[in-house]
């Protein structure tokens, strides 16, 4: 068994006790349901033989419009639904760290692996983020140029799904009570409460703080102490607050997600963790790895793969608009109103 600073280091023990570690953001970007999974997706590219992309069905809907009278005179006339395709890419991660005499020098006499393994866990949930937010980038970047049906539907899915408050004067130009509710409707309609969770820089949130509309969550240790957590609600929908959301000339950009909204499948990679142990560099040295992969993907959005890239989507390829396009068969588009993505700038 591999040694790490002269300590056994089984690696499978090691991913499970990661996994263990609570991390209270991560939880709860789980629990919003924003960011998930597509099972077809997962089963396309969740063995580690190398699977970089797929093309997933992704089925029209009916709806009442077609609804006939019926006035027993009339043969019914018979509609049929559309089957799309929706690109999925996987984008794999690695990382590693080398220390000298590691376990002593960053532990101080904490427990080794819960040290080590809540630091891996925090850096994951980093590593997400900025493909989050890079996804999100691409999104909003999609061409809206030309009268193609991708380019058409592009531009109205941007235009609906922003709700830009930056050019009004004064306290209007900030994030108020009625913002939340009015870009989610002008993004979705009727269909707005599938919104749950919402990314916002600080400097929105301490305005919301400071007009009392944000509210943080509690939590009650072992010694029944209630604490304040630096998570939130705006409005019943979860808040993560993360200064690395985009600020263009004090315009500062949040964004609201729905239920299923971003597909980001940690699928894990063939050796997700490794040791190497240097005896000789620095009088003795360690060498954590790791290793990651994950699905990407948005639901309602195609991922359509560049030939360019051939093993792993980088964040530069998840934030370029060109490799996004609204699911479309080349004659029409899916309703803007199913992609439960929505987008607000303010100047805080």
């Amino acid at each position: 068994m591999a040694k790490f600073d002269s300590k056994s280091f089984n690696p499978q023990a090691f991913g499970a006790y990661v996994n263990r570690i609570p991390n209270v953001a991560k939880n709860e970007l789980a629990k919003s349901g924003a960011v998930g999974s597509n099972e077809q997706a997962r089963a396309a590219l969740g063995n580690q033989t190398g699977s970089l992309y797929a093309r997933i069905p992704y089925f029209g809907r009916i709806d009442g419009s077609t609804s006939q009278n019926n006035d027993g005179a009339t043969d019914i006339a018979s509609t049929n639904t559309t089957t799309y395709e929706q690109g999925f890419i996987v984008a794999s991660r690695m990382d590693s760290w080398t220390e000298r005499s590691f376990s002593k020098n960053i532990t101080a006499g904490v427990d080794f692996m819960d040290n080590v393994a809540a630091q891996i866990a925090d850096y994951k949930f980093d590593v997400r983020q900025a493909m989050l937010l890079a996804i999100l980038e691409g999104v909003y970047g999609m061409s809206v140029e030309g009268d193609t049906v991708a380019a058409t539907a592009a531009k109205e899915f941007i235009e609906k799904h922003t709700f830009d408050i930056s050019g009004e004067a004064d306290d209007a130009a900030m994030v108020g009570s009625t913002t939340l509710n009015k870009a989610i409707q002008k993004a979705c309609g009727d269909n707005k409460n599938i919104f749950k969770l919402v990314i916002m820089h600080s400097e929105v949130a301490t305005n919301l703080e400071n007009i009392k509309l944000l509210k943080y969550m509690t939590q009650t240790d072992a010694d029944g102490i209630e604490r304040e957590l630096a998570l939130a609600t705006w409005n019943g929908r979860t808040v993560l607050i993360d200064d690395n959301m985009p600020v263009d000339g004090g315009k500062y950009t949040t964004y609201v997600l729905g239920q299923g909204a971003i597909i980001l499948d940690d699928i894990g990679d063939a050796v997700p963790y490794e040791m190497s142990r240097d005896p000789k560099t620095n009088g003795g040295q360690d060498t954590l790895y790791v290793r990651d992969r994950y699905i990407c993907g948005v639901d309602g959005i195609s991922f359509e793969k560049p030939a360019t890239i051939t093993a792993s989507a980088s964040n530069e390829d998840l934030a370029n608009g060109a490799n996004w396009a609204i699911i479309n068969d080349g004659t029409k588009a899916i309703p803007h109103k199913a992609i439960a993505i929505a987008k607000i700038v303010s100047k805080g």
